[in-house]
C-alpha cells in the first residue's frame, strides 16, 4: 500500500474540522497522512486538531508563523508530504469512505498521473443541496482552459510519475493553475464520475463570487499562461458558457 498524503490547509474551521478529520479517519483505505496546516486560526480549531494528532500519528498539525493565505499553508504541508500519492481536502470538506481505495485502485489499472471525482454540493449546515457536479471521463490543457471541471477535493496525483515539483501558486484560483501546469505538461486528467466527496458550498467563499472568480480567470489566461488575446477571449466564453450551465 503506497503512503497517501493529504493537503489540508486550515483557519478558524472550528465548525467543520472534526467532521473533515472524521471523514479521513473513516476511509477504506488506511496508508495516509493527513497534514492540516494551520494559518493562525483565532478560534478553537487548533485544539480540535491537536485532539485528535495526539490519539492518531497519521495525523500532523503544524502553526505557520502568521497568516499568509491558503496557497503558502498548502505548500508547506506538501513540502512535508513523504506519500507517493497527494489529496488536497480543506478544512471544510468531506470524502466519502471509498474515495481513497476507489481512486487508488483506479491508478493502478489505469497508470493516470491524475484522476478526479464527481462531488456533492452541500450548505454551511451540511444540508445537502441535491446537486452533483460530475466529474468528465478526461480532460486535457485546451479542454481545462475552457472551464474547470477539477474539484480539488476529489483530487488524486502520483507524485511518482510528475516530472516537477508540485507547488501553488500565490495566485487566486491557485488549484486550477496547477491542474493546467500539470496538463500543460502532456498529461492527460482522468475523471471517476461517482461521487466521492462533499463540498461545502459557504456563502463567504471566495470562489463565490463569479464576478470576482471570472477575473481571476482572464488573469490566468493573460498573465500566467500568456495566451494571446484572441485565443483568450475565446477560452473566456466557453468558460462563461460553462459556468452558466454549471450553475
Amino acid at each position: 500500500m503506497d503512503l497517501v498524503s493529504i493537503i489540508t490547509p486550515m483557519y478558524n474551521a472550528e465548525r467543520y474540522v472534526e467532521d473533515t478529520i472524521k471523514s479521513v479517519l473513516n476511509q477504506t483505505y488506511k496508508n495516509w497522512e493527513m497534514i492540516i496546516v494551520d494559518d493562525c486560526s483565532n478560534d478553537n480549531s487548533p485544539e480540535i486538531v491537536k485532539k485528535y494528532a495526539d490519539i492518531d500519528e497519521r495525523i500532523v498539525y503544524i502553526k505557520v508563523d502568521s497568516n499568509k493565505g491558503v496557497s503558502h499553508a498548502r505548500n508547506i504541508a506538501l513540502k512535508t508530504a513523504k506519500g507517493r500519492y497527494i489529496a488536497f481536502l480543506d478544512s471544510d470538506d468531506i470524502w466519502k469512505e471509498e474515495k481513497l481505495n476507489e481512486q487508488i485502485n483506479f491508478m493502478n489499472e489505469t497508470g493516470a498521473v491524475i484522476c478526479f471525482t464527481s462531488y456533492e454540493l452541500i450548505d454551511e449546515n451540511s444540508n445537502a443541496l441535491n446537486k452533483i457536479i460530475k466529474a468528465p471521463q478526461m480532460t486535457q490543457y485546451k479542454k481545462l482552459l475552457k472551464g474547470n471541471v477539477i474539484g480539488s477535493l476529489t483530487v488524486l496525483i502520483d507524485k511518482e510519475k510528475l516530472d516537477f515539483e508540485i507547488k501553488l501558486e500565490g495566485v487566486p484560483h491557485e488549484d486550477y493553475v496547477l491542474w493546467l501546469a500539470i496538463l500543460k505538461r502532456g498529461y492527460n486528467a482522468y475523471g471517476i464520475d461517482k461521487s466521492l466527496a462533499y463540498y461545502r458550498k459557504s456563502s463567504k467563499s471566495l470562489s463565490g463570487n463569479k464576478i470576482k472568480a471570472a477575473k481571476w480567470t482572464w488573469n490566468i489566461y493573460r498573465n500566467i499562461e500568456k495566451i494571446p488575446l484572441h485565443k483568450a477571449i475565446y477560452y473566456f466564453v466557453n468558460y462563461a458558457i460553462n459556468g452558466i450551465k454549471k450553475s
